[in-house]
């Protein structure tokens, strides 16, 4: 498809051509056709509201999901009594203050909204955008322009015409540059038809400046993760504004987020932060995302940091967050959709301690050392299992690396995926790197909702998955080898000569004590004795740490 390229910057130029422009982009609009706009908040993907067949092109183009509902713009609130009905006195209170402006209102819909555009829902999202150049041509048009961002479904949203040109720019008919977004993210969702009011989405227009005009707002629980049946309003739903590479997000004080983005990074992770801490992250990739205290330049800022990801070799991105005050409760919600909701607490005052070692050294006496001390033992194979079990991405996602594995009932070929990664090592880092992107997660939800406290993450492939980077410490668990040799004996019943085979084919002590920040050596005989060993090692290591978190200073304890 030709895609007509309308340069809209200048305003002050030639007012005929301008107007020819703007004529030529709303006759697109009128006759069905797709035009991306520049909005004050991100570039929205246009078409005639009241039109199914172009609405449901929309929802081809970005592969956005049918039941995601979209949002008529218009030019001022004289147009609502026409799309909208049982329109509430506060609608207009809220118009006459924010429109102009970054604020879409829910309302019950009129008859002639197709429910191409509501999502077969009995309400419509309207608002007014501020941006000359959209204002003229939804005039121009003389119907409501439903326009969710112009991005492909799942990406960061556009700010720039350039954005739009890379998303979707060979599918649609037309693409006005308006110049950069000045907001930077999408307009604020509020609820009328219930009350109080509820805050549906966060966006451009704080919370806090409607509720001083008419009180109390309600929050809805999907801004904070909750999932949602039926989406309500655009970005209730569904992951969104995601970069190919997965995004961490790191909430907390920035000094204290800052610290904990310096532990997590590897040599091929990227960093979205705060101006004051890019110094921090030399020979990585790193996109500023503003001062501290400028939630507004972050704003801005924002997708462009998530989009520009793309084009480098980075494989991880980890994301300081704002508090969510403000225009940072947008800033904070689209971070961490972007993340699906992976999120670390730098301020938390949980402890997790990672444990490895081969077998026969004595991790499981020292895994009840910990229980003793209150902690709760995180087993990743029953984790691993469990996800395995119930959650199809996951399984999507082994299966499209290694197709086949799984058959039409959902069900794993066990031997079949061992031949394939045991028989390359690139492939069963492949795989890997698969269960490690969904374990983690899991497993910080599962610690976040258990609370603070002591941890110990209890996993065969602590160091080669990546895991020991949830850990604040990680401890090899050692012997001597004829001690191990003994121990496996009498525990499996098992000869001398295939003991030693089973230690021989696993890695050195050597490897361990190289990889991990402690080592936990077991001489004794004596598995009570060891476990008693263990306890005070661990509770002088608890100890070390939580004064390390008191004072942002590392204890070293020494290997």
């Amino acid at each position: 498809m030709q895609t007509i390229y309308y340069d809209l910057r200048d305003t002050k130029g030639q007012q005929k051509e301008i107007e020819d422009k703007i004529s030529a982009a709303a006759k697109i609009l009128r006759e069905g056709g797709l035009v991306a706009l520049p909005t004050e908040t991100v570039y929205g993907l246009g078409a005639n509201g009241l039109d199914p067949e172009a609405v449901k092109r929309i929802f081809e183009v970005k592969g956005r999901p049918q039941d995601n509902p979209l949002i008529l713009h218009v030019t001022g609130a004289q147009w609502l009594p026409r799309y909208c009905a049982e329109i509430p006195p506060i609608a207009y209170v809220l118009a006459r203050k924010f429109w102009p402006g970054p604020l879409t209102m829910i309302l019950k819909r009129q008859p002639l909204v197709p429910d191409a555009t509501t999502a077969g829902l009995d309400t419509v999202g309207v608002r007014c955008p501020n941006h000359p150049v959209t204002l003229a041509i939804i005039r121009e048009a003389g119907v409501p322009i439903a326009a969710p961002s112009a991005n492909t479904s799942g990406r960061p949203s556009c700010t720039t015409a350039q954005d739009v040109m890379e998303d979707v720019g060979d599918a649609i008919e037309g693409v006005v540059d308006g110049g950069p977004c000045v907001v930077g993210v999408e307009s604020t969702v509020l609820d009328l038809t219930c009350d109080p009011p509820r805050l549906l989405r966060p966006g451009g227009l704080p919370v806090e400046d409607m509720e001083r005009l008419i009180g109390h707002i309600d929050v809805d629980k999907s801004i904070h993760g909750a999932k949602v049946d039926r989406p309500g309003a655009p970005g209730m739903k569904y992951r969104h504004y995601a970069p190919k590479a997965p995004v961490t997000v790191i909430t907390g004080a920035p000094e204290a987020s800052a610290r904990e983005i310096e532990r997590w990074l590897g040599p091929t992770s990227g960093v979205i932060c705060f101006d004051e801490y890019a110094g921090r992250f030399a020979g990585h990739e790193v996109h500023p995302l503003g001062p501290c205290g400028d939630k507004q330049i972050q704003a801005q800022r924002l997708f462009d940091a998530l989009r520009t990801f793309d084009g480098t070799g980075v494989t991880e991105i980890f994301a300081q967050c704002p508090d969510n005050h403000g225009l940072g409760l947008a800033i904070n919600n689209r971070l961490k959709k972007a993340a699906g909701f992976h999120i670390l607490e730098a301020d938390s005052q949980r402890i997790i301690l990672g444990l490895t070692g081969g077998t026969g050294a004595g991790k499981t006496s020292a895994l009840d050392a910990i229980r003793s001390l209150g902690g709760l033992v995180v087993n990743c194979d029953e984790v691993y299992h469990q996800i395995l079990s119930e959650n199809e991405e996951f399984q999507d996602a082994i299966n499209e690396k290694f197709p086949g594995v799984f058959n039409a009932q959902r069900q794993l070929n066990r031997q079949k995926l061992g031949k394939e990664v045991f028989a390359k090592k690139d492939r069963l880092d492949q795989l890997n790197a698969i269960v490690f992107r969904y374990l983690v997660p899991e497993l910080e939800a599962k610690m976040q909702a258990a609370g603070d406290g002591l941890y110990a993450i209890d996993a065969i492939n602590l160091l080669e998955s990546g895991l020991d980077r949830l850990c604040d410490r990680t401890i090899a668990i050692t012997a001597p080898t004829e001690l191990r040799v003994r121990r496996i004996m009498a525990r499996d019943g098992i000869t001398e000569q295939y003991a030693r085979l089973r230690i021989s084919a696993q890695k050195a002590d050597e490897y361990y004590r190289g990889k991990c920040d402690c080592e936990l050596n077991n001489a004794s005989d004596s598995p009570a004795e060891f476990q008693k060993d263990a306890k005070l090692f661990f509770e002088k290591l608890v100890d070390a740490i939580r004064e390390e978190k008191r004072h942002g200073a590392a204890v070293n304890l020494g290997k």
